[in-house]
């Protein structure tokens, strides 16, 4: 069991915890955000160290948030897994102490009331299942797992190749089977699905795409999903990933995004920024810039990968 505290932030009543998985290796940055070169990343010196190192190397992360929100203990998507078949080498046959993670930030499996997944791609809903006897069974049994119509319909009329037939087969239909998955239409307007917690619809990475709003007490807080993955894309918001279904679509979309938030006090929490993840979207020039919010309670950061990287 992890002895830290769980990194978390104050938002009016609640708590929103950060739960680390794993960092995500270098390589992942050229890979994901290939326009996000060395040179253009070293022209924001306000990436670093934290989310750039000095030679213009990406950090990235693969964590989930979770936060009681009207007396549901809730979990904003569910990262890799451990012991998943993934093509991406970063992501293969993981072994990490995710579940301890969640107990020791008071979120042991059994307790969870509700998975938001923002999207359904493999590093978000690997944690919805665990095997148990050589079968994959849901992690979370109590909890109801909730995600758009529009994400799983796409996914279910999609020409899908073998490595994503694999994570629907590992992660998503074990939950639908079960009877947990729930799918709800959100409109342009958010969809509130409980007091303090409202989908927003962030189309462009997937279809379906949603960005989680927390509000308590007049304060506000946005959990990105991958309509953001990591800071560089404030300051060029056209730099998009190499798997956004929809790249046109995607730009736009954060561009709506970061103009509605900059110069408010939301805490922007990126599903994939590495630590301190949290902070304020201020405007810079034509574009935007992060302000790091640290916790308010301890970072003891994500844990070190098997290759070292932090």
């Amino acid at each position: 069991m992890p002895n830290t505290p769980t990194p978390s932030w104050t938002v009016g009543d609640l708590t929103v915890h950060r739960v680390d998985e794993v960092p995500l290796p270098p390589a992942t940055g050229p890979w994901l955000l290939p326009d996000a070169t060395p040179e253009l990343v070293a022209g924001q010196d306000w990436l670093r160290p934290d989310f750039a190192d000095a030679d213009g190397v990406l950090r990235l992360d693969s964590h989930s948030f979770a936060v009681v929100v009207d007396g549901l203990r809730v979990l904003v998507d569910t990262g890799i897994g451990n012991g998943k078949q993934r093509a991406n080498p970063a992501w293969h046959d993981l072994r990490t102490d995710y579940p301890e993670r969640l107990a020791a930030a008071g979120f042991p499996p059994d307790s969870v009331d509700l998975v938001v997944l923002t999207h359904l791609h493999a590093d978000h809903v690997g944690w919805n299942t665990r095997q148990v006897d050589g079968a994959w069974e849901p992690t979370f049994p109590g909890a109801r797992y909730l995600t758009t119509r529009a994400e799983r319909e796409f996914w279910a009329g999609y020409p899908m190749d073998e490595a994503r037939a694999q994570l629907f087969r590992d992660s998503v239909l074990p939950v639908e089977r079960a009877g947990l998955l729930d799918l709800v239409d959100v409109p342009a307007e958010g969809l509130r699905i409980v007091p303090g917690l409202r989908l927003l619809p962030t189309p462009g990475h997937t279809p379906g795409h949603v960005a989680v709003e927390l509000t308590s007490r007049g304060r506000t807080a946005l959990i990105t999903g991958d309509c953001l993955h990591h800071p560089v894309q404030l300051a060029h918001p056209a730099i998009g990933a190499c798997v956004d279904i929809d790249p046109r679509r995607s730009a736009a979309t954060r561009r709506e995004l970061l103009a509605s938030l900059a110069g408010t006090d939301t805490l922007l929490l990126g599903t994939h920024f590495a630590p301190p993840t949290a902070g304020h979207v201020l405007a810079d020039g034509e574009a935007y810039r992060l302000r790091p919010v640290p916790p308010t309670a301890g970072e003891s950061g994500p844990p070190v990968g098997a290759d070292g990287a932090r």
